[in-house]
């Protein structure tokens, strides 16, 4: 849902065009993305997104009041589209329109979730299709007449999408798909002190094998592909360039999510963090 709707989002902000708040009056506290546009807020999209696909994904899985589940989601989700405003990026019918644009697409794909989970974890193309898409989309995305990070940005997301997909898939055909033990629902676990060191220790071992595989894989694609299409390696400029921008990217983004769906749970394993 995440990747689905960041790149709508995307898309509709590069064919919509409608500038981000002026400054002044407003005071941006973020200037990487000047160049985008602003509406709708991807930010909020994501957020939402997010957050009411875990609140609705969940209690298949894990016992707990809904009522309380959907405060911390209205709560989180509502925490970053005023995060988008105080910062200046965005106006009020920017976050408006994403929440709704994300609401939307909730609405019209939840009857379809669990088909499209059978299909991801069992079919034999799944994945082709979580490949072949991903990248067909971000050679695909529309054109502007200056650069832009939304491009790159949204084939980072949609090569993230791509591995994790495959790797879900993966571990479903290995019959190791790290699910809680028991009867589902499972009961919610206590959060203990121990259980909180488990989850920091996963976090800075799993931050770590992900950054690493980013730069490792990042530097060796760019490499080749500076060399395929003889550019000097000093010329920062030319990754740019959609022949060079959405490969490196894609490829990067894809290992990571198949290194983070496959290789981090095993580990995690290994050195009894899981």
């Amino acid at each position: 849902m995440w990747t689905m709707v960041m790149y709508v989002g995307q898309v509709m902000k590069d064919v919509l065009k409608l500038p981000r708040p002026l400054s002044p009056p407003v005071v941006k506290l973020e200037t990487r993305v000047d160049a985008e546009y602003g509406l709708p807020s991807t930010h909020a999209m994501a957020a939402t997104a997010i957050s009411f696909t875990v609140l609705l994904s969940a209690p298949s899985r894990i016992q707990f009041q809904f009522e309380v589940g959907l405060l911390i989601a209205v709560t989180l989700s509502s925490l970053v589209c005023l995060s988008r405003l105080y910062t200046g990026m965005h106006s009020v019918l920017d976050v408006i329109c994403g929440v709704f644009i994300s609401a939307a697409l909730l609405f019209l794909t939840y009857p379809y979730w669990e088909t499209l989970d059978h299909f991801q974890l069992n079919s034999r193309i799944s994945p082709v299709v979580a490949l072949s898409l991903p990248l067909l989309l971000s050679y695909t995305y529309p054109e502007l007449d200056h650069y832009s990070t939304t491009r790159g940005d949204t084939t980072t997301i949609l090569g993230v999408g791509a591995g994790c997909s495959v790797g879900y898939w993966v571990n479903e055909q290995l019959g190791q798909t790290f699910d809680p033990q028991g009867v589902l629902p499972v009961p919610l676990p206590t959060l203990t002190a121990n259980a909180l060191s488990l989850g920091a220790a996963r976090f800075l071992v799993g931050a770590v094998a992900l950054v690493g595989t980013r730069q490792v894989v990042k530097t060796l694609s760019l490499q080749v592909l500076y060399s395929w299409y003889r550019v000097p390696q000093h010329d920062d400029g030319a990754r740019r360039r959609r022949e060079i921008e959405v490969p490196y990217k894609f490829v990067t983004y894809t290992t990571v999510g198949l290194v983070n769906s496959i290789l981090v749970n095993r580990v995690f394993i290994l050195l009894g963090l899981l």
